[in-house]
């Protein structure tokens, strides 16, 4: 059902509120309501047609008592009277930091918004879309402003539409996809900064007076050393449990900006969208532009309800096959890095079978001829198999994987090309580099001008060429692994489109991939963490956190990504990193989608019975961890041991993953952690999994316990030296 509302509504009522002050406006104006199960963001239109928000919080039982809200606050006048407003323009009245700016066809680069109509429309019983038209009085300059509401998960999506017909083109100099305004008493802004295999580090500051800002100017991988992910806790820092919070993030792999701004009136403005660093953008009559969209989620319990809030979002409506399954697999990266041939791969894909894994991934350095890829020099671009290593092709492999009854999985990066290639050698011109400027490489390599349809169509066929000679082929690891340095384009006229235009040719490019390959798993890969977000994940079905697999470092990242992301989209492999015992390295590992990157051939008996066991222990209960509720329980920052469990939708099965990560002496679990998640009423048997042949168990899987036990007075799982890491699976009883 769609609901149309013009501006005429307003004209009824508006002059006679031109006689009445803030009251009157507050009670009088036209109300347009966002609501999920427990929040509403009411936005509203002014007696002059301006559109503000009114309010950002808990949803009210009565929707007339929005209309009271304004009444309650007693701040400091509004000078400019767009303080508060839905989507701030830049040019006239406004004071702050604009969420839109433009350069009109005349020069004039001021802008006025004013409102012009509004639909409601009920996608389905959960989503709901309100679409509301904004115009300049002056110049015919509409922006569109839109608004997804997902009811059950308390989450909403926003993202603009700008478009004009002006004599000529026009000049967007800021394009936000969201403007939000909050009326709180004070701010707490965690935010994540890291390099490569150091990903994922919060820093949690109480937002002061002036301007904050989270952005990316690298064009490719702009998370590597800031994510477009963030929390702001509302009047106190927020706990697991306790506390008001938003979780925001940006579905955009390119560059972002994120503002914060702290008001004259201690109220907090929130812009975010792409970064217009760089990107003035030209916009042609009729032409219409779009911004990712901004998405966020706003909990009264804690950091914990709202990521469960996301994690149940993201499966149902974002990442590719979210509600579905993984396969498990042995990776040859740090068995042979580039030192291998088709005899040590058929060694390697015996392993596979033996280990109990669903898939063989082939790393880097498969490809190359005339520059073989032996190193990290060359070759990269020239997507053939060397026929040195592979005489008989990729797709002896895929056949070998079948014989062993395994699948086979090969990284790519296509996006990516040396210069000592015969691809860059062939289209210089598809390469973005400064004319006039040396070239600076990053892991010695270049960006190809995705921007460039004919680069779209090369990165196509890479993908298509390998499924098409290898029907069988399982699993794509796509890499990115370099960022834009001297960034310019000798596609494009307009330079300042670059960063904007690449990102859009790679999401054209993923696109085709998945028209043509719906349902191929594809691990979405840049060093590291470095690109993921849910613009991306809606074409991947799953990520790489960080090239840094130390187990004790993963503890701390995986913790940090389990905020924004569901396990079933962490990919989590077992290596010879760090000096922790194989069973600590497979324990932490399965707190997402397994994998396993060692030589299983090295492996003594015990060590090869260990995670033989512990591929059948994952298969028994990997649902759970992919598609059930986390409670983080212990946080590694504040604690000896981290501790957190998934609980099924019935509250019947859960995992409880512990670790030791103090290891100064006498640490451990001294006192009972409490869980979380479960039925009160319901008896719980605990019994450890994982153990390491030949060990036994402090945990007497025999005694029951409540739940109501279990989550006010706790478990201990035995955490000690020696029993740095516990795994426990939890199940009811009658």
């Amino acid at each position: 059902m769609i609901i149309s509302v013009n501006r005429t509504f307003i004209a009824l009522f508006g002059l006679f509120l031109v006689a009445f002050g803030r009251d009157a406006y507050a009670q009088k104006a036209l109300y347009l309501p966002v609501e999920t199960t427990n929040n509403a963001l009411i936005l509203a239109v002014s007696p002059k047609n301006d559109l503000r928000v009114a309010y950002y919080g808990r949803k009210l039982n009565d929707s007339g008592d929005y209309e009271q809200i304004l009444t309650q606050y007693n701040q400091t006048g509004d000078y400019s009277e767009v303080l508060d407003a839905a989507y701030t323009p830049a040019g006239t009245q406004n004071l702050m930091e604009p969420a839109v700016s433009v350069v009109h066809y005349d020069g004039n680069t001021s802008l006025a918004l004013k409102y012009v109509e509004h639909e409601s429309e009920t996608i389905d019983d959960n989503v709901s879309l309100l679409h509301i038209t904004l115009e300049d009085p002056v110049y015919d300059f509409k922006v569109r402003l839109f608004f997804k509401s997902y009811n059950k998960e308390d989450i909403i999506e926003q993202w603009t539409e700008i478009l004009h017909n002006e004599k000529k083109s026009v000049r967007l100099t800021k394009f936000a996809s969201g403007n939000l305004y909050f009326r709180n008493a004070q701010y707490y802004l965690t935010q994540y900064q890291g390099d490569w295999a150091k990903e994922m580090n919060p820093e949690t500051s109480l937002l002061t007076h002036g301007l904050k800002t989270l952005d990316s100017k690298l064009g490719t991988r702009a998370n590597l050393f800031q994510p477009s992910v963030f929390m702001v806790a509302m009047d106190q820092p927020a706990t697991e449990t306790e506390g008001t919070v938003l979780f925001g993030a940006m579905e955009w792999s390119g560059n972002f900006k994120i503002d914060f701004e702290l008001d004259y009136r201690d109220n907090l403005r929130l812009i975010a969208g792409m970064n217009n660093y760089a990107s003035e953008y030209e916009l042609k009559p009729n032409e219409v532009f779009e911004t990712p969209k901004f998405l966020h989620t706003l909990s009264h319990n804690g950091k914990g309800e709202a990521s469960r809030n996301l994690h149940s979002w993201a499966k149902d409506y974002k990442i590719l096959d979210g509600n579905g399954s993984r396969l498990t697999l042995l990776n040859n990266w740090e068995a042979t890095y580039f030192d291998f041939n088709e005899e040590k791969l058929f060694e390697l894909l015996e392993d596979t079978k033996t280990l109990g894994v669903d898939l063989f991934l082939l790393d880097d350095g498969w490809f190359g001829n005339k520059y073989p890829r032996n190193n990290d020099d060359a070759g990269l671009g020239d997507w053939q198999a060397n026929r040195k290593k592979l005489p008989n092709g990729v797709a002896s492999l895929v056949k070998e994987a079948s014989k062993n009854d395994v699948k086979f999985g090969i990284w790519i990066e296509p996006e990516m090309v040396n210069p000592e290639s015969e691809l860059y050698h062939k289209h210089p011109d598809w390469v973005i580099k400064q004319p006039k400027r040396d070239e600076h490489y990053f892991r010695n390599q270049l960006v190809l001008d995705l921007s460039n349809p004919d680069v779209q169509d090369f990165v196509f066929d890479v993908v298509d060429e390998l499924f098409t000679e290898n029907p069988d082929l399982a699993y794509i690891k796509w890499d990115c692994n370099a960022v834009i340095y001297n960034a310019y384009s000798d596609h494009l006229d307009k330079q300042s489109h670059l960063y904007i235009d690449y990102v859009k040719g790679l999401y054209n490019v993923l696109e085709r991939i998945r028209q043509k390959y719906p349902v191929v798993p594809m691990m979405l890969c840049s060093g590291g963490g470095g690109r993921v977000d849910y613009g991306a994940l809606q074409y991947f079905t799953e990520f790489w956190p960080s090239d840094n697999t130390d187990p004790m470092e993963r503890i701390f990242m995986q913790w940090e990504y389990s905020y924004f992301y569901p396990s079933i989209s962490v990919s989590n492999h077992v290596t010879e990193w760090g000096k922790q015992p194989l069973k600590f390295r497979v324990d932490v590992a399965m707190m997402g989608k397994l994998g396993f990157d060692i030589v299983i051939g090295d492996l003594e008996g015990n060590d090869l019975k260990f995670v033989q066991g512990a591929v059948k222990n994952y298969d028994e209960v990997k649902d759970i961890i992919w598609h059930g509720d986390l409670f983080r329980l212990s946080d590694p920052k504040e604690e000896a041991v981290a501790s957190l469990m998934y609980i099924d939708e019935s509250k019947d099965q859960g995992i409880i993953f512990n670790y030791l990560v103090n290891n100064r002496y006498d640490q451990g679990s001294k006192r009972p952690i409490k869980l979380a998640g479960l039925n009160p009423n319901k008896k719980y048997l605990i019994k450890e999994i994982n153990l390491y042949p030949g060990s036994t168990s402090y945990i007497n899987s025999e005694k029951t316990f409540s739940g109501d036990f279990l989550m006010k007075v706790g478990f201990n799982p035995r955490v000690s030296k020696g029993r740095e890491s516990v795994v426990l699976k939890i199940e009811s009883v009658r």
